[in-house]
């Protein structure tokens, strides 16, 4: 028995911490977390947090986001940002640019922007030589000119 509370109060302590910004609340300003966080109401300004960034479906956002994954089924206007992921659920809209390295927008969601998904540089395969190449401006010209 004193084992299995032990072991309660352990995952009590290490569990992540989650906070939640409820319907109604309207905060300006910047947010900074090192957790999860809800947003249900609205923000105006800067959200960071090093975990997840969780917009439902009431919630409006215009700003700058900042997170390691960003899921939105509400109303964001501005530049996000994602370590991780970004997924926009239904009815979610998403104004604004976004820079992450993977990105899932349901079918009813709503995105206008730009994505960047950090490939800089795009690269080709190296062209096999094709020995069977033909100049098809030379045949064309031997056709026009017999048909005269």
């Amino acid at each position: 028995m004193w084992a299995m509370r032990e072991k309660s109060d352990q995952d009590g302590r290490d569990s992540e911490n989650f906070t939640f910004l409820g319907k109604g609340v309207d905060f300006k300003g910047v947010l900074a977390f090192d957790s999860t966080i809800r947003i249900d109401g609205r923000v105006e300004g800067e959200i960071r947090t090093t975990g997840a960034l969780i917009v439902g479906e009431h919630a409006v956002i215009k700003g700058i986001v900042s997170a390691a994954t960003v899921v939105t089924s509400g109303k964001i206007n501005g530049t996000v940002t994602a370590t991780e992921k970004v997924q926009i659920l239904k009815p979610g809209i998403l104004i604004g640019d976004i820079r992450t390295p993977a990105i899932a927008i349901a079918d009813g969601a709503h995105f206008h922007g730009m994505c960047d998904m950090g490939v800089h540089k795009w690269v080709e395969e190296q062209p096999s030589p094709n020995t069977n190449i033909y100049d098809l401006t030379a045949h064309r010209s031997r056709i026009r000119s017999s048909d005269l």
